[in-house]
């Protein structure tokens, strides 16, 4: 039985022990704790879990490959150095995820806009930027 008060992102790691998803300032300001709900990129620390039920929700664990490797959004963040201390890599994977479903060849500026709400304290987000630019021709020359 679930808390009728309970966030989803509290009971994605307290109940099912899926850490990778991060708590940041548990208002939806930082987009720390962002899952992919019904394929769309959500703040999970404004819904509670009881409204997941029924829907299809992906966290960042879910992105990699079904044998644990690196999806190749995963591997362009590191080839592109795309991360510093890492904590708002989670929700910026599940931000960039959501572009790339819906675009597969983003501009820059859709790039940035659809990150924009993700806070990142560390990188300066031009790594980001490249690293889901790099994503993308990755994927248009068939990597999977």
């Amino acid at each position: 039985m679930v808390s009728a008060r309970l966030s989803l992102v509290d009971w994605l790691r307290e109940e099912l022990r899926l850490t990778g998803t991060h708590v940041g300032c548990e208002h939806g300001i930082c987009g720390a704790c962002s899952v992919m709900f019904d394929g769309e990129p959500l703040r999970s620390c404004l819904v509670f879990a009881v409204q997941a039920n029924g829907h299809r929700i992906t966290t960042v664990e879910g992105l990699a490959r079904p044998d644990g490797s690196l999806s190749v959004l995963q591997d362009s963040f590191c080839q592109t150095h795309a991360l510093q201390c890492g904590y708002c890599t989670p929700g910026m994977l599940i931000a960039a995820q959501g572009l790339l479903e819906a675009n597969a060849d983003p501009t820059e500026a859709q790039i940035r806009e659809a990150i924009g709400g993700n806070l990142c304290r560390c990188t300066g987000y031009q790594q980001i930027v490249d690293a889901v630019r790099l994503a993308a021709t990755r994927l248009s020359e068939g990597a999977k």
